[in-house]
């Protein structure tokens, strides 16, 4: 099998993750499986031919870049980037964000219509993570402001509350509905994806109304403003096709893309492109489209499971969360640059 060789598709994963090798003259013998490390640590194989092999990522696997090989012929595979544990019991149901000190704010949303006593936690760059006992019911999406504050949504109230840098917490919009997915724009205008059906705008007066109507959702909008300006904007249903909207400065609402299956948080990288969260067990991970083609097509660039959001972080790479965990995968990308303190 001299001529043998694979590499993985796609590049990146978190542990859970199914991650695929394409090739060509791979080891499979009748009867038999080839076996699969990722570093020093072996994966399960899942299924193999002569030309794909597909394997599992282990909960044991090596965090970062790692060797992929196949026995017992010693094949090459190319690497895999593997995800680190940044922190552990969470309950997040949407993207978390980073402040402009570099700070990731993560949530323990808890069932609705429940308080718990550390609804947010904020983790340091030195990795130490800071307990928030706030009385803030369901904390469910995260922005921060161009004032440097952290805005919350709380889907039980229809609340959005503002933290602001010395950790007090105020009322900053009411009567929202379900509120889900924040996302300023660039005057400062707050956008709150009520998910019975409505994205509504806040001024920076705190005058509420509509700005679109889409579709409801079972489980919550997700929202992020491009560099077009453009506000996007993810609704998951019961459906194995959900779309990706686009909602235009003057309210145009039409489809980016469509194939997902129950697509939640979205960010965009310093070079414009989108990454979006799907969170359908057996076909989870991270997307990437770049939503200046004539015909958008979505790219798989992470494995995982069940994944509800993501971010870049402060210093580089993507930070990525499924409902308990968040994780960092220092891969090759920055955030766009971002208004407020610090900064």
């Amino acid at each position: 099998m001299s001529g043998a060789s694979a590499a993985p598709v796609p590049g990146w994963a978190l542990p859970g993750g199914v991650v695929q090798l394409k090739g060509h003259d791979l080891p499979v013998a009748p009867g038999s499986l080839p076996v699969v490390y990722i570093g020093d640590v072996q994966a399960r194989v899942l299924a193999a031919s002569s030309s794909h092999l597909r394997f599992a990522v282990p909960a044991a696997a090596p965090a970062g870049e790692q060797p992929i090989r196949i026995e017992p012929d010693g094949i090459d595979a190319g690497t895999l980037i593997v995800a680190r544990s940044l922190a552990t019991g969470l309950h997040q149901v949407d993207s978390p964000a980073y402040d402009g000190l570099g700070r990731l704010y993560l949530t323990h949303s808890g069932a609705r219509g429940t308080k718990v006593a550390v609804p947010l936690y904020r983790l340091g760059p030195d990795g130490i993570r800071e307990p928030l006992a706030l009385d803030l019911p369901n904390p469910t999406s995260l922005a921060l402001g161009p004032d440097g504050a952290m805005y919350v949504s709380s889907r039980f109230e229809g609340l959005v509350y503002r933290l602001d840098v010395d950790d007090r917490l105020e009322i900053y919009a009411s009567d929202l509905g379900v509120p889900t997915g924040l996302a300023f724009s660039r005057d400062g205008t707050l956008y709150v994806g009520d998910r019975s059906g409505s994205i509504l705008q806040v001024s920076p007066g705190r005058t509420v109304e509509i700005f679109a109507s889409l579709p409801p959702s079972v489980a919550a909008y997700h929202l992020a403003f491009g560099p077009d300006d453009c506000l996007y904007v993810t609704a998951p249903t019961l459906s194995a096709h959900d779309v990706v909207y686009r909602i235009t400065p003057d309210r145009l609402v039409d489809v980016l893309c469509g194939g997902f299956g129950r697509p939640q948080g979205l960010a965009f990288a310093d070079d414009g492109m989108l990454y979006v969260a799907e969170a359908l067990a057996g076909s989870a991970g991270i997307w990437r489209i770049d939503i200046a083609a004539p015909t958008p097509v979505p790219e798989r660039v992470a494995a995982s499971p069940v994944v509800v959001g993501l971010t870049f972080a402060a210093t580089g790479g993507l930070v990525a969360v499924t409902s308990d965990t968040a994780w960092g995968l220092d891969v090759p990308l920055a955030a766009p640059a971002a208004a407020g303190p610090g900064r």
